[in-house]
């Protein structure tokens, strides 16, 4: 599992990564990793540069399911999904679900979109099993399935575009262990991974720790907790009173920029740093005024369209990654002025697109 918690991404893709376009006509090449055998996300991984088909020989019908689009994370996804729709001249119909308690709701808007006759379906899955027996009876169909962001458990997906979220908290510890080497002096680190039980949240907890692991990083507290931000902001006051001597607060991108406003009004802003292990616009206007230090970017608005160029491709029989993601890399203060955040954010003033015809 080594490989997890490597930090360097070569220079070429990182700096690929850093300036690509993604605007709809100039996003690609993308680096990415390519899982191969897929389906496991431990298994070896290529690096390559992601191009996608010029154009749908067709106009499929492409049914994308998301869990919900509450936030500016599933914003950037429908974001991506739908301006490749609209690249490749697809139809795209987005159902959402409403939240992560509604996997009924999420398996009956899945049948809905099939029975309309759906050629493809993406889904950001809100049960890692829970839909496997869906899955099972949209492949007897011939209809391609491919697992987009969040991960799904069945053997009988067509593909899938995401990351590991284990290799997202490593990277963070990563950034961290790197500060403050094994032999130096401690820092000390109160960790907030999420809710507790989620598999992104478990992934990205191992990661992490796993990274920090040997270096001078003193883990003083994990706490878990929902990503709500009145519960984060408890979370880090309640931390802050227990450990006052602290130096970090890692942790969810809600975690991130509710501690910014509380180390404020403490006028802790000097001596608590900040850290995210995943990316959103708060978190990039934080890293730009330098109220946080750093986030991972999974390049959120790539994983939607690649996974709409795999559904075309397996429907029109050409070759595909099965398994693929964008190389993951770290946004800093120093080369904040170099990332397209149309990799990974919706546009300001973007609003949840659900149709494209």
């Amino acid at each position: 599992m080594t490989h997890l918690f490597k930090t360097v991404t070569s220079s070429a893709a990182l700096a690929l990564a850093l300036t690509a376009g993604a605007a709809a006509d100039d996003w690609f090449p993308y680096p990415v990793e390519v899982w191969d055998p897929p389906f496991n996300m431990e298994s070896p991984r290529s690096s390559k540069d992601y191009t996608p088909l010029e154009a749908a020989a067709q106009k499929w019908d492409i049914c994308v399911s998301f869990p919900h689009m509450k936030d500016a994370y599933w914003l950037g996804v429908n974001y991506g999904v739908v301006e490749e729709a609209r690249r490749l001249g697809v139809t795209l119909n987005v159902v959402e679900a409403g939240g992560y308690t509604e996997l009924s709701t999420q398996i009956s808007q899945i049948e809905d979109c099939v029975s309309a006759g759906a050629d493809a379906v993406i889904i950001g899955a809100i049960s890692f099993d829970g839909l496997n027996n869906l899955v099972g009876e949209v492949r007897a169909k011939d209809i391609p399935v491919i697992d987009v962001i969040n991960g799904m458990s069945s053997p009988e997906l067509s593909a899938k575009s995401l990351v590991s979220f284990g290799e997202m908290g490593a990277k963070a510890g990563a950034f961290l262990a790197e500060l403050h080497p094994a032999g130096g002096d401690p820092a000390r680190v109160a960790w907030f991974p999420g809710p507790a039980g989620a598999g992104w949240v478990e992934a990205g907890n191992a990661g992490f720790q796993g990274a920090i692991e040997g270096s001078a990083i003193d883990l003083v507290d994990t706490k878990y907790g929902d990503t709500g931000k009145e519960a984060q902001a408890k979370l880090v006051e309640d931390t802050l009173e227990a450990y006052p001597d602290l130096d970090y607060i890692v942790g969810t991108a809600v975690t991130a920029e509710a501690a910014v406003p509380i180390l404020r009004a403490r006028g802790l802003t000097d001596s608590v740093k900040v850290v995210s292990y995943y990316y959103t616009p708060g978190v990039d206007r934080g890293i730009a005024r330098g109220q946080i230090l750093a986030a991972p970017t999974d390049s959120t608005v790539i994983q939607g369209r690649i996974a709409v160029d795999q559904a075309v491709r397996i429907l029109e029989g050409k070759d595909y990654d099965k398994h693929v993601g964008p190389a993951l890399y770290v946004v800093t203060q120093e080369n904040h002025g170099e990332f397209d955040p149309a990799s990974t954010l919706a546009p300001n003033g973007f609003r949840p697109v659900f149709s494209v015809e």
